[in-house]
């Protein structure tokens, strides 16, 4: 088994391996991986996309790729075929080429952090490669709701306080859901996973990637939402949706600003973008959680999501 750098390859040799990925995503996520696969390979013919891929016997077996962000590395994807065979001592192809990733993320002048969720993969499977490399490991949760469950809660008239009012995302709102992202995650654990919350222009950077870039799917305005103070005219909330699939919504970032969690705000948001992807006829809405973070996991049982996967989340300091 070889491996090789991924930019030494193109698009059409990649891409029944990517197809393979998508049959895996489909199945296990309910998520339609092919506007992302086509966005990976137009990078790949374009030789910007940094990464190893595996051969045996002439045949591409296993892919990963990273990507710079000033001085953050970032491991976009891993996909290894299920039978891609086992090197001795144990450790999987998918290990052995996560290893290569980070060694040169580490050794790459001047990255300090390297971030990786590797959503499709679960919990625990691909740990040694990071751990042995100093990373912290996060566990969170991919929850599925099926919209005819939310039908007694998820009412657009359900009472909330009344100061609060809950109206569509515009394009306007991103400096005020930046602002949100900052004050909802300070002194949080997702802000330790993603170093994008901490900033103004960190949290703008993740807003136009969600809604701009179909990496966690398109973006669909029609459902998504803000929570706005009227007193004070100011965003305290916001849930941002987009479809991954036809009849499936994926939460892509629901946040409440403190002083304003415990009246139903952050159960209204969801209320309002469950509602709306009903009427449109979406019969999935799934999201993602972090472990540690027991009061939104909480929040999600109660309104009806199920767990449906445990991925991991690592992130390592310089």
């Amino acid at each position: 088994m070889e491996i090789l750098d991924l930019r030494h390859f193109r698009s059409a040799d990649l891409r029944p391996l990517m197809e393979e990925e998508s049959a895996v995503w489909s199945k296990e996520l309910d998520w339609d991986y092919g506007p992302s696969a086509e966005m990976i390979l137009r990078y790949l013919d374009a030789r910007i996309l940094p990464g190893y891929a595996a051969v045996e016997q002439g045949s591409l077996a296993g892919y990963t790729f990273f990507v710079y962000e000033g001085s953050k590395g970032i491991i976009g994807d891993l996909f290894v075929r299920p039978r891609a065979e086992e090197n001795g001592g144990g450790e999987s192809l998918g290990e052995r080429l996560l290893g290569h990733v980070i060694e040169t993320l580490q050794n790459s002048p001047g990255i300090h952090r390297i971030e990786a969720q590797l959503l499709p993969h679960p919990a625990g499977s691909l740990a040694r490669p990071f751990t042995q490399g100093g990373f912290l490991r996060h566990p969170r949760l991919f929850m599925n709701l099926a919209l005819s469950k939310a039908r007694d809660w998820a009412s657009p008239g359900r009472p909330k306080a009344a100061e609060i009012e809950i109206r569509p995302w515009a394009d306007a709102d991103f400096h005020g859901a930046a602002a949100v992202i900052i004050a909802a995650y300070r002194d949080h654990v997702d802000a330790d996973i993603n170093d994008q919350y901490r900033t103004m222009s960190g949290s703008l950077r993740f807003l136009n990637n969600i809604v701009r870039f179909p990496g966690c799917g398109v973006f669909d305005p029609g459902s998504s939402r803000v929570a706005v103070h009227k007193p004070s005219k100011s965003a305290v909330g916001l849930i941002l949706c987009s479809r991954v699939k036809e009849g499936v919504g994926h939460v892509t970032q629901v946040c409440v600003v403190p002083e304003h969690r415990g009246v139903g705000t952050g159960e209204a948001l969801v209320a309002a973008s469950a509602a709306n992807l009903e009427s449109r006829g979406f019969q999935t809405l799934s999201l993602t959680v972090t472990e540690a973070n027991k009061r939104a996991v909480e929040l999600y049982r109660r309104l009806k999501f199920e767990q449906a996967k445990v991925f991991d989340a690592f992130v390592w300091e310089g």
